[in-house]
């Protein structure tokens, strides 16, 4: 059987539908661990990204983690975490915040560092507060920019929260791993297409949130 084969075979199984190992039970769990170590990394990543870039300050340290952290590999975090924490979620969310947060807090520094300084010296002159001008001048025009990294940190999180199923967790990886395990390729190939169609949408969520966010003069001009 070819791929194409499998790939129709799989989603044409109506036991792939329904009870806990169904397409949509694994859907929502993959999601729910990508939602969730997104966040967290947008919570470490977005204010230092934001305050390094704004002050100027950092930028040699933030290069340094940002690289250190790129440099671990995911798999061997994830079994690390897995002999020291055990079986749970936290093995598996200390891995993809660690690949996530590097994106975010690299992407965020320089947007902010290449906003044009004209506007942000004018804003000054006018006695604004420098949260005030972070946020009302500086971030505005660095939303493109800083969009693109959570779009990345978003799809290396997506492609690689299948590693939760190598700690006895749900997600698509389910798929892969079991198909694996018992040579059932239509499964493997099957889990594969459902974690490329989900990495597909994630791009198109963030393609219409920059629509919706970003003014259109600044997109105009990024």
């Amino acid at each position: 059987m070819n791929v194409l084969n499998f790939v129709n075979a799989f989603f044409s199984d109506s036991a792939h539908w329904h009870g806990y190992d169904g397409i949509p039970q694994r859907l929502l769990e993959h999601i729910q661990y990508s939602l969730t170590a997104l966040a967290i990394a947008a919570a470490i990543g977005l204010p230092v990204g934001l305050l390094t870039g704004h002050t100027g300050r950092g930028g040699n340290v933030l290069a340094f983690v940002a690289t250190a952290a790129r440099a671990l590999p995911s798999f061997g975090l994830l079994v690390l975490m897995f002999v020291l924490l055990g079986l749970g979620l936290l093995p598996v969310m200390i891995p993809l915040v660690v690949l996530a947060v590097p994106p975010i807090l690299v992407t965020t520094y320089e947007a902010v560092r290449s906003v044009d300084p004209s506007p942000v010296d004018a804003a000054r002159g006018m006695g604004m507060s420098e949260p005030r001008i972070l946020f009302q001048v500086e971030v505005p025009v660095a939303l493109p920019l800083i969009l693109s990294g959570l779009r990345s940190a978003a799809i290396q999180i997506v492609s690689t929260a299948t590693i939760a199923a190598y700690v006895s967790l749900g997600g698509l990886g389910r798929y892969i791993v079991d198909g694996l395990y018992q040579r059932d390729y239509e499964k493997v190939v099957g889990g594969a297409t459902l974690v490329a169609v989900l990495a597909l949408a994630t791009l198109t969520v963030f393609w219409a949130v920059s629509r919706t966010a970003v003014s259109p003069g600044v997109r105009r001009s990024a």
